[in-house]
């Protein structure tokens, strides 16, 4: 049985590319609820699915380190695997079906075949700058957002490197919709067992299989909801079926997705909500997360708070519920603050403000107060130098 992919076992089946963890840091940006198809199975190393094949991913200071398994599904020149990457570096711009997962697209006629060598070492590069969104350099954009904004700057000095990632908008926006009154490690169970109960196989990892994202198709099915159901969906299961179905009966398929990464923000957003259990923040979230508006502020109850405690924001006061006038006016608050990549910043804060990173806020500040005592020594030490 094959197993996870460790660096310190040797570096002879690992790839790399230069990113500092100013840049990425993978614990934060993986772990903070943007994508819930990730797993840390080891030290410092984070497995999941990304264009239809599995990875680990670890870092060290100054490289990210990826390896990348063998699937099932490869058979020379017909690897579906090439195929799901293609489509998600080109946004599905040609003609195509997707069954079970699978991304079929129609192959263009040439006048003479010419054979060319294909290069995984750049495609799978390709991949992860395209995931990562790697040309955006975060430290500018870190140094311009503490420049405007001082409670950033003081939450930037712990959490650095998180970056927003560029997902699959289909399966972006089927995880979101689990996401309704629920939380990360309860999303991340449902959206497991919904790619195993729907999804393509891909591989087996020390007794743990791995699936792609289920086709738009796959979701559709009439017997999804009584599936998901079972599986513990509750009332989400309908929103999951009922919007699938919608996308391929009215608006032509995962296309029409893909084409919202075009449209301004406003459209997009409208167009979003008109999916079945798709509200504003939902909709944000995809819009922010797959769809290249990183201007956009997702905005939830906790958002509010953070909006309300920490910059004194007076939208929605004497409101007991979000409306979406408030969740307009917050968006308007933070883009005004942080400019075009507001939507970036906010992902900083919301990170700093979940439980399970709290230890780094505690660390830091034990590490601030030892720095402080030194210094005081050396003060003392000074002037009992100088009085001597």
């Amino acid at each position: 049985m094959s197993q996870h992919a460790l660096l310190s076992a040797g570096t002879k089946a690992w790839r790399s590319l230069a990113c500092s963890r100013s840049e990425l840091r993978l614990d934060l940006t993986l772990g903070c609820g943007q994508s819930f198809r990730w797993r840390e199975t080891g030290d410092g190393h984070w497995t999941g699915v990304m264009g239809g094949r599995v990875w680990t991913l670890t870092q060290t200071d100054d490289t990210l380190w990826y390896h990348t398994y063998n699937s099932p599904n490869t058979t020379g020149g017909g690897d579906v695997r090439k195929r799901r990457a293609d489509a998600l570096l080109q946004g599905s711009k040609g003609s195509g079906k997707r069954s079970k997962g699978v991304i079929e697209v129609k192959e263009e006629e040439e006048e003479e075949p010419v054979a060319v060598t294909p290069d995984p070492d750049r495609k799978e590069e390709e991949l992860l700058n395209d995931y990562f969104q790697l040309k955006v350099k975060l430290g500018d954009l870190y140094r311009d957002w503490g420049a405007a904004d001082p409670h950033f700057n003081s939450i930037a000095k712990i959490f650095t490197g998180v970056r927003m990632l560029r997902q699959d908008p289909t399966e972006c926006l089927f995880s979101f919709i689990c996401t309704s009154n629920n939380h990360i490690s309860r999303i991340q169970g449902m959206v497991e067992r919904l790619c195993q109960s729907l999804g393509t196989p891909l591989c087996q990892l020390d007794q743990t299989s791995y699936h792609d994202f289920p086709s738009l198709h796959a979701l559709a099915d009439n017997s999804v909801e009584a599936c998901l159901r079972d599986l513990g969906f509750g009332y989400r299961a309908r929103f999951l079926q009922q919007s699938a179905r919608q996308i391929l009966d009215s608006h032509g398929g995962p296309h029409w997705l893909q084409g919202l990464r075009s449209a301004p923000y406003l459209q997009a957003r409208d167009a979003l909500r008109t999916l079945p259990g798709v509200g504003p923040k939902v909709a944000d979230c995809v819009c922010l997360m797959s769809l290249e508006k990183a201007c956009v502020v997702p905005v939830d109850t906790h958002v509010w708070q953070i909006a309300k405690r920490d910059y004194s924001c007076a939208a929605g006061n004497g409101q007991k519920s979000l409306t979406d006038k408030v969740h307009l006016q917050i968006g308007d608050f933070f883009r005004q603050l942080w400019g075009p990549y507001a939507g970036w910043a906010h992902s900083v804060l919301f990170c700093s403000d979940l439980k399970k990173f709290q230890k780094l806020k505690e660390t830091h500040s034990l590490k601030q107060e030892e720095e402080e005592e030194e210094e005081k020594k050396k003060v003392k030490m000074s002037v009992k130098e100088e009085v001597e």
